[in-house]
């Protein structure tokens, strides 16, 4: 093996070292304290008295807690809300609302953990939280409010829990529960969008209602409706099924309050209806925007007319900000354990930082039981602040009157210095006897702002292990790299791109729009290869160049969809309004060329492996054998019904998906299409394409093994075979709106083959037309913009690797097309006779084609020479992708090192490096050179 494809094959092989080693540096689990927390003894008898020492009674001893997934505080709250029995509840003072700011990552599994034991979870979980039989994230060893409910003593004994909805719920609390039936909060199956994906998802938790609220053993009933959520991802907050299913959560709520009112055993249950997060405009989250981090928060019961006297009862309500989504006051999601376990009478959890809501101190008439819940919270978060500031004193007695000065003065100090400080006030306020909440508050609100935005817990040594490695990555394919000189302009543009780019990971607000430098990167490179391959026939309609066409369709392709955060909701092509509606015939003529276009080409495709079997044609020996027109005429026939299948199956996935993209079609067509299963239509989408390949595979193989007989050299049909059966795969993985993007796609390769592209040249333009489709079908670098709409397709059931794939190939369409379609501009340098069409070719123009076989044995001399400088095309190609790859992760690497203090580190730079390690493992590994080395090896046959 030649010294350079060892270092290119090492330097590969420590891209994904790299990665995971950084990764457990800089998302380590967050360590906890064990146990569950216990009543204490809290001292200052003597100048309190004995019922100081004794909790409070607590007003309820049952909870409802209800979630609905994605419950955006406008849709409980605002004017276009489908919950008005909610609403009327708010009004009548038996409800208390709340807007519940919910931290990113904007995902169920880590918001679950914060409403359930009050801390910040770890960003880890995003990850985890994709993990469907994930069990390390189990919450089973940690102190929540569920376990406290598990172990107090309750009059009937001890407490007893149920749960149905989402199984995030069992992962994380396995044997907690009495009775539970989970639904899995991944599996979005497209059975039956309409029925399955956004009813029966919720019957499956609603059947359970009516009889959980007839018995009466239960302390705790937890409830997950996952619909909504599912109507969000499938079609935005807007969509038509958005506001029915506000009716059907809303009807819900009045059954539950209704039994509360009615049940004698349910008296004293306290109801709680939240959303474990928002969503954005386009129905994802997992981000930081205003409307993923805006659920709503209602506390719900008869009781509650005692402390909302002065509550604010108006509803619904506008926003507080015009565009913003903070309804009544905002409170923290971490708020919801302490003020359960007061509510219900229970120790705080151990890992505790929330906040006591001070809206429900009225439910304790003696000032002495007000105090003692509160320095009770404010005790457990000390511990916390201790544990941290392990250089400073906490201490639990003061001189009496004495409070620190330097927290008075405002003095210049550390935030462990002020924490400190305010602890002293409050041990002061106790035992001064005060009915004053004011210093428990300021410091538990202080210590929950402080503790939060503490950084995580890195491992610096391996953060710089990780880093290293990649510089590694950098140093070993760097000396695989083709040689600078002479001096190149791809060389030139390509060095000056990674060097920028590497910059620029130091900026969030360049992070969040990286679009931006792709799209202008990509402008430039098309200008450069205008001026490059500029031509004497070309100086008086250079509008027409092919470099100026490419341009052109750039231009439109950056405008179909708009991404990043700054102007995630300006007007674009898709959400202009042309393709709605009535409009939306305009789509489907788009979507109808760009299927029109697959089919022709894969008919030729299946005409030639027809001919190839052909008894006439095979009776001619040594002769390249060609498409008759009867072949052309059953390759068409046998392509057709796999195209249609395709159209059918996008037609009827769309109109359950977005109805409003399909309204301006046929009524009667569309009342067809949506009967049919979509599982199967996908099934038989996806197995065509696996046989059409082995067929036309097979066919390749038997022209190779006769070519290598006449000692003539493959033309990379197989490789443009396995091109265009991809490219139709990619756009059953795509979202209808987008699917004309590949039409444009296309003709921007055909444009790009008119040019003179080195082999540098053509792999920086799979580069950057990688990165810029990327983001032109609607991605950028936040959780919230990943596709789920898609990445079930064909799945009946749950299937973590069946799944991911399609989530990566989902999302990661577009650089996987342009991985593909590089190699196929990389295989036409230095041989023309690629760009031969021999399937046009007469079959009667017998002379031709012994002159063609006549050539290809004058040439059978150089096929040596010709097959290593394919192979050592290919390695450059390899060794650019891997030294940029390497660049990439030094400089995404550095920026999480040097910025682990950044105020944007959880919100920017995190998912910036899970991109980062997708486009590392799975499009570098995976794509670059997994499918990239298949189809290069298969069209050398």
């Amino acid at each position: 093996m030649a010294p350079r494809t060892v270092l290119l094959t090492v330097a590969n092989l420590l891209i994904p070292v790299a990665i995971l080693v950084f990764a457990t540096g800089f998302f380590p689990y967050k360590p906890f304290m064990p146990g569950l927390a216990e009543y204490e003894e809290i001292g200052f008898s003597e100048s309190l008295g004995k019922n100081w020492q004794s909790p409070p009674d607590a007003p309820f001893d049952k909870v409802v807690f209800m979630v609905v997934d994605a419950l955006r505080s406008d849709f409980v709250y605002g004017e276009d809300s489908g919950m008005s029995f909610v609403q009327s509840l708010i009004r009548d003072g038996t409800a208390l609302p709340f807007t519940a700011h919910a931290t990113s990552p904007t995902i169920t599994m880590p918001r679950v953990k914060a409403i359930t034991t009050g801390s910040i979870p770890s960003f880890v979980d995003v990850i985890l939280n994709f993990a469907e039989s994930d069990t390390t994230s189990t919450l089973a060893t940690q102190d929540t409010w569920l376990a406290q409910i598990k172990a107090k003593d309750f009059e009937t004994g001890k407490g007893k829990l149920v749960m149905y909805g989402d199984d995030t719920w069992l992962k994380l609390f396995p044997d907690v529960f009495e009775r539970a039936d989970g639904t899995s909060s991944f599996f979005v199956s497209n059975v039956d969008l309409d029925v399955q994906d956004f009813t029966e998802v919720d019957n499956n938790v609603t059947r359970h209602v009516p009889n959980e609220l007839l018995n009466s053993d239960w302390n705790a009933m937890i409830m997950h409706y996952l619909g909504l959520d599912h109507i969000g991802h499938k079609a935005g907050p807007k969509s038509p099924n958005m506001v029915p299913k506000q009716v059907e959560m809303d009807g819900i709520v009045r059954d539950i309050y209704s039994a509360i009112e009615n049940e004698e055993h349910l008296a004293n249950t306290l109801f709680v209806l939240c959303g474990d997060h928002g969503m954005n405009d386009g129905g994802n989250h997992g981000g930081s925007s205003p409307g993923e981090t805006s659920p709503a928060l209602v506390f719900m019961s008869p009781k509650l007319t005692k402390i909302t006297k002065l509550a604010d009862r108006q509803s619904p309500v506008k926003p507080k900000n015009e565009g913003e989504f903070e309804y009544y006051r905002m409170v923290e999601q971490s708020d919801i354990a302490p003020t359960l376990a007061g509510l219900l009478g229970f120790p705080v959890p151990q890992n505790n930082l929330g906040v006591f809501l001070e809206d429900f101190l009225g439910f304790w008439d003696a000032p002495l039981d007000r105090a003692q819940l509160l320095y009770r919270n404010a005790k457990q978060m000390k511990k916390i602040v201790a544990a941290k500031y392990t250089n400073l004193k906490f201490h639990e007695s003061l001189p009496r009157g004495n409070v620190a000065s330097e927290c008075v003065g405002g003095t210049d100090v550390t935030d462990g210095q002020k924490l400190a400080c305010l602890w002293q006030n409050v041990i002061a306020s106790v035992m001064d006897d005060k009915d004053d909440s004011t210093y428990f508050y300021e410091f538990m609100h202080t210590a929950q702002e402080t503790m939060s935005s503490t950084a995580s817990n890195y491992n610096l040594p391996r953060l710089f292990m990780g880093t290293g490695l990649a510089l590694l990555i950098c140093v070993l394919s760097f000396f695989t790299l083709p040689s600078f000189q002479p001096v190149t302009l791809a060389g030139v543009y390509f060095s000056l791109s990674l060097v920028l780019y590497a910059i620029l990971m130091f900026a969030s607000s360049y992070v969040e729009e990286e679009h931006n430098f792709w799209y202008w990167t990509t402008s430039g490179w098309f200008m450069c290869l205008f001026f490059s391959n500029m031509r004497k026939e070309w100086y008086n309609n250079w509008i027409f160049h092919p470099a100026i066409m490419a341009l052109a369709i750039h231009r439109v392709v950056r405008r179909w969809n708009q991404t990043g955060q700054k102007y995630a909701g300006a007007d674009d092509i898709v959400n202009s309004g042309i393709f709605h509606g009535r409009n939306s015939i305009i789509l489907w003529a788009l979507i109808g060329a760009t299927y029109m276009d697959i089919t022709i080409r894969l008919a030729r495709h299946v005409a030639r492996s027809i001919a190839t079997f052909d008894a006439e044609q095979k009776a001619r020996k040594n002769v390249e054998i060609h498409s008759t027109d009867q072949n052309r005429m059953f390759g068409t026939i046998a392509v057709i019904p796999l195209c249609g299948t395709a159209v059918i199956f996008k037609l009827a996935f769309t109109a359950k998906d977005a109805p409003e993209l399909t309204s301006g079609l046929s009524t009667s067509l569309m009342a067809k299409v949506e009967t049919l299963e979509l599982v199967g239509l996908a099934r038989m989408v996806f197995g065509g394409l696996l046989l059409s390949g082995c067929w036309i595979t097979f066919a390749e193989w038997i022209r190779s093994n006769k070519r290598k007989k006449r000692g003539a050299q493959g033309n990379g049909d197989l490789a443009v075979t396995l091109f265009d059966l991809t490219t139709l795969f990619l756009l059953t993985q795509t979202k209808a709106q987008n699917i004309p993007l590949y039409f444009l796609f296309r003709l921007q390769y055909f444009f790009l083959s008119l040019l003179t592209l080195t082999p540098t040249a053509a792999t920086l333009t799979t580069l950057l037309l990688s990165q810029t489709t990327f983001f032109a079908l609607g991605n950028s670098n936040a959780i919230s913009s990943i596709d789920l709409s898609n990445a079930y397709n064909g799945i009946s059931g749950y299937n973590i690797v069946a799944v991911g794939a399609l989530v990566f190939l989902s999302n990661w369409a577009g650089p996987l097309y342009w991985s593909l379609a590089g190699l196929l501009l990389l295989g036409q340098h230095g041989q023309p006779q690629r760009h031969i069409n021999t399937q046009e070719l007469h079959v009667a123009d017998w002379v031709a084609r012994e002159r063609e076989w006549l050539n290809e044995l004058a040439r059978k001399e150089d096929k040596g020479r010709e097959v290593r400088k394919g192979t050592r095309e290919w390695s450059r190609h390899v060794a650019v992708l891997t030294f940029w790859t390497g660049v990439m992760l030094v400089g995404v690497m550095g920026a999480c090192t040097a910025l682990r203090q950044h105020l944007f580190i959880w919100t920017v730079f995190s998912p910036k490096f899970l991109f980062a390690m997708a486009w590392g493992i799975a499009w570098q590994a995976g794509v670059t050179v997994g499918i990239g080395g298949l189809v290069w090896w298969v069209g050398s046959w």
